[in-house]
């Protein structure tokens, strides 16, 4: 299973209690249950189109959009969210989600995906 980008947060916190300022428990709680509503999806996925999918991938863009808003639209820097667009692309992945071919057919990249909805 792809790993939450929480869990090197968390590390980091542990390394470096100053970066609980960046890191606060509160925020990668909310970050946790975002990206485990998204597995859920995901996982129920069988067979899924690529509406499905799409739709998966809107819905925990918007709900990260959600949190940053939370925290003052600075929740995830630019490492943050290169690690959890990884972390979307490798869950996809694991479900047996093309995400290249997938990004092709809408005339996308793989790292585009988000983008629609994206505003962290």
């Amino acid at each position: 299973m792809a790993t939450r980008p929480t869990v090197s947060w968390r590390e980091t916190v542990a390394e470096n209690p100053a970066m609980a300022e960046l890191f606060p428990d509160s925020l990668l709680a909310r970050t946790d249950e975002v990206l485990a509503a998204f597995e859920a999806s995901v996982t129920a996925l069988a067979d899924p189109s690529d509406d499905e999918v799409f739709a998966a991938v809107e819905r925990v863009v918007l709900a990260l959009n959600a949190v940053n808003v939370e925290y003052d639209e600075a929740a995830y820097e630019t490492d943050e969210r290169e690690e959890l667009c990884a972390y979307l692309d490798e869950t996809l992945t694991e479900a047996s989600v093309d995400v290249a071919a997938l990004a092709a057919r809408r005339g996308l990249t793989r790292h585009e995906i988000t983008d629609a909805w994206r505003e962290w």
